[in-house]
């Protein structure tokens, strides 16, 4: 008969929230209660725990047993408390003993077998037990991610009868270390593989540098998939914040993390059925949707006038501010979402409007219909428009026209982002305020010439801010202090495509 605690994290969003899992022997019928908030799986807990229990060759406590979830309102899911309780109920029973427990938090789901099974977020719960200086103890396949945390100490173990052991000062738990990780494991696309589209190739080493949007309207196989494919590879390598915030992430998404993608910017390119809920996150409790899985990456955006009106006009909000707020009645979780958005689409519905080798099919009114998906403020988000046309077939066929390697113009982008960082601090497409008027300014007669064209090509003021942001990185890639003439010129070029 005892009570005994033993420290866990529930996953809250990117939080994962410190809980105390209290356990209670006492005299009485035998059975066991869950309280403190759990959802079905957690209440499921006590079948895997005693079953666990008995095969391990332990005695469940034939008493009452309450198991408490502190803090009580916070909802409680999945099986990652099953260890902590399992523990708990060894310890307040005398079967082995709790003094190594101190500073420690314990995660992992139990099979039948007693086996430790992996639970989701096990990166998040890492940091945060290393912010507190405390050791998490994780089940063997969670361990390289856990242990991806540099200031955590994470000891690692497959069944409950090595953790007893630990407890009982009868062995030691090996500690888990980061398996070999990073960007050379993942070898993105090469650039040098895309035959000529020279003008496509110039804008997306401009958004790669300067973190901009870009929509390309093109026929099919003019190499637009191609092209986003091959963002990634050009863009500057993660800082460590990055990398750290990116993999928690996708460590509570449905696939989980793969340690062999640590530094490596994530890509995600959901079909156009997808709905509302799976692009911005939802569900309940909140899941990231795939807006939230691409930060500090690239989201890519095939076919962008099938998506549902509703769908895209989520996306408003997260471009302008890189996060999005989740809000239920319960609950409102924050997800961060800063992606960088690079769509595609066809200039109308047979693809072919403009084209050179094959005749539209398609009406005036059935092209106006198929533009007017997209609504005026989310194209006025999108910082570079550009026209993909069809590569000449005689070209392909001789392979010729291929440009420089993604590594060549990744040294220009790193260059260029790195002038940027070092001269505002922070990337050319989140310049706003006085930021941009003091590092955008621009000379008296470069000032008359943007408002005119701006006049001429109807731009609204967050169309002529954007522009000015895409100049500034243009002078940025050419090593300009200041933006001039040719600059803004260019810029201009890359707005109203449709």
């Amino acid at each position: 008969m005892g009570l005994a605690t033993v420290a866990s994290r529930a996953q809250n969003g990117l939080d994962a929230t410190p809980v105390a899992v209290e356990v209670h022997v006492a005299g009485g019928l035998p059975g066991m209660t869950i309280v403190g908030l759990p959802e079905a799986a957690v209440r499921e807990s006590k079948d895997r725990v005693r079953a666990a229990l008995v095969n391990a060759g332990f005695q469940m406590p034939a008493s009452r047993i309450t198991v408490n979830l502190a803090p009580a309102d916070l909802p409680k899911e999945g099986g990652r408390f099953d260890l902590a309780i399992a523990v708990g109920i060894l310890v307040a029973s005398g079967q082995v003993a709790g003094d190594r427990l101190q500073d420690c938090e314990l995660l992992g789901e139990l099979s039948l077998s007693a086996e430790l099974r992996p639970v989701r977020g096990a990166l998040s719960s890492s940091v945060r037990a290393g912010a507190r200086g405390a050791t998490l103890i994780v089940p063997e396949d969670n361990a390289a991610e856990a242990a991806l945390s540099s200031g955590t100490r994470v000891l690692r173990a497959a069944h409950l009868l090595e953790i007893c052991a630990w407890l009982q000062q009868e062995g030691e738990l090996p500690e888990a270390s980061p398996a070999c990780a990073g960007s050379a494991a993942v070898s993105p696309p090469d650039l040098a593989e895309v035959l000529g589209q020279h003008q496509a190739r110039r804008a997306l080493e401009i958004a790669a540098a300067g973190g901009h949007s870009l929509l390309m309207i093109g026929p099919p196989g003019s190499g637009k998939s191609m092209l986003a494919d091959r963002l990634p590879g050009i863009l500057p390598p993660m800082s460590e914040p990055e990398m750290l915030e990116a993999a928690q992430i996708l460590s509570i998404g449905r696939d989980g993390f793969a340690v062999e993608r640590w530094g490596c910017r994530p890509f995600r390119a959901p079909h156009h059925t997808a709905s509302a809920a799976a692009l911005v996150g939802g569900g309940a409790p909140p899941r990231p949707g795939e807006i939230t899985l691409a930060h500090a990456g690239v989201l890519f955006l095939d076919e962008l006038p099938e998506f549902q009106r509703v769908v895209l006009e989520a996306l408003r909000e997260p471009l302008e501010s890189g996060r999005i707020v989740i809000s239920r009645a319960a609950q409102q979780i924050e997800f961060p979402a800063a992606f960088q958005l690079v769509a595609a689409m066809n200039p109308c519905p047979c693809g072919y409007a403009g084209d050179s080798e094959q005749s539209c099919r398609c009406t005036p009114d059935q092209i106006a219909r198929y533009r007017n998906r997209l609504s005026g403020p989310l194209l006025d988000r999108i910082d570079l428009q550009i026209h993909v046309p069809r590569v000449p077939t005689r070209e392909l066929a001789s392979r010729t026209g291929s440009g420089e390697s993604s590594a060549a113009v990744r040294t220009r982008v790193i260059a260029a982002r790195a002038r940027a960082i070092e001269r505002q601090g922070q990337a050319n497409h989140q310049l706003a305020g006085t930021l941009l008027d003091e590092h955008a300014s621009l000379t008296p007669e470069d000032q008359r010439f943007l408002v005119e064209a701006a006049e001429r090509l109807r731009l609204s003021g967050r169309g002529l801010h954007r522009s000015l942001r895409v100049a500034r990185t243009i002078a940025d890639l050419e090593n300009h202090a200041r933006i001039g003439r040719m600059h803004l010129t260019e810029a201009l070029t890359y707005r109203n495509q449709l």
